[in-house]
């Protein structure tokens, strides 16, 4: 669960409704809804096919998600693996992907286990990052849309109410609605495309981009454990992939591990 997504929710409605200064029944206005997430929804419905529209509920919860990465993890049982491989032979790993959780690391060994061909082997890896960076990319277009729609829907509303207003001027009664009509929508759009919608779309590059490292991770482990590469050097390429916090933090429990216990770890 991603905290500080659920955070953001909550801080973003927190802001709106302390904005109304405890008078949050004038800013419910049920036309004013429906004019800018029906037509906001209905306009996403005319830009994708059904089969993405139904998935939306899970693009939204994916926001909330967090992904179970963890980068030092994934050095540890790459250089693992290859000091196994150098030892026994490369099917001695079999026996460790039955219990491995990351599949794109387990499909990729299994790969290397079953004497595929190395550049077959990247290929069939990067294809699969590749899709899974377009279903991202496409995820992200279904929000920035929607993003997109909220306001332009909320500045349709306040011109309904402006139309409505001004074609009843001789009412005095009918101008509070319809003023509020034109207001609203507009308040609503922004709110939902500004507070929710765009960040949403953020939120899943942030974690796509997280992913794709992790998998060039495991992509360049993989192959310079098939080719044999000493544990030592596949090491310090792996490193290269961890920003400089991380970077230091698997270096110190690195230095743990090599000092033998007891042993003094410094002048």
């Amino acid at each position: 669960m991603d905290i500080a997504t659920l955070m953001g929710v909550v801080v973003v409605l927190g802001a709106v409704v302390y904005g109304t200064r405890g008078n949050l029944g004038a800013y419910i206005n049920m036309p004013s809804v429906a004019i800018t997430i029906g037509g906001m929804l209905g306009a996403t419905m005319v830009a994708y096919p059904m089969d993405r529209l139904v998935k939306l509920m899970g693009v939204v919860m994916g926001t909330i998600r967090r992904p179970k990465l963890d980068l030092i993890e994934i050095v540890r049982q790459l250089v693992s693996f290859s000091e196994k491989a150098r030892r026994e032979g490369l099917l001695a790993l079999e026996g460790d992907l039955e219990n491995l959780e990351n599949q794109f690391m387990k499909k990729g060994l299994q790969l290397v286990v079953d004497g595929t061909d190395p550049e077959l082997v990247r290929s069939m890896l990067e294809t699969e990052m590749d899709l899974a960076d377009d279903e991202i990319r496409a995820n992200r277009a279904i929000l920035d849309s929607m993003g997109y729609y909220a306001p332009a829907f909320g500045m349709i509303g306040t011109l309904v109410g402006l139309i409505g207003m001004l074609g009843s001027l001789n009412d005095p009664s009918t101008l509070g609605p319809n003023m509020s009509v034109a207001l609203i929508t507009t308040l609503y759009g922004a709110v939902l495309a500004n507070g929710y919608l765009l960040p949403m779309s953020e939120n899943l590059r942030d974690k796509g981009a997280l992913e794709a490292t992790a998998k060039n991770m495991i992509l360049e482990g993989i192959l310079s454990i098939q080719a044999g590469d000493n544990p030592r050097i596949l090491e310090e390429k792996l490193k290269i992939f961890l920003p400089p916090k991380l970077r230091e933090q698997y270096e110190a429990a690195r230095e743990e591990e090599r000092t033998p216990e007891g042993a003094p770890t410094g002048a």
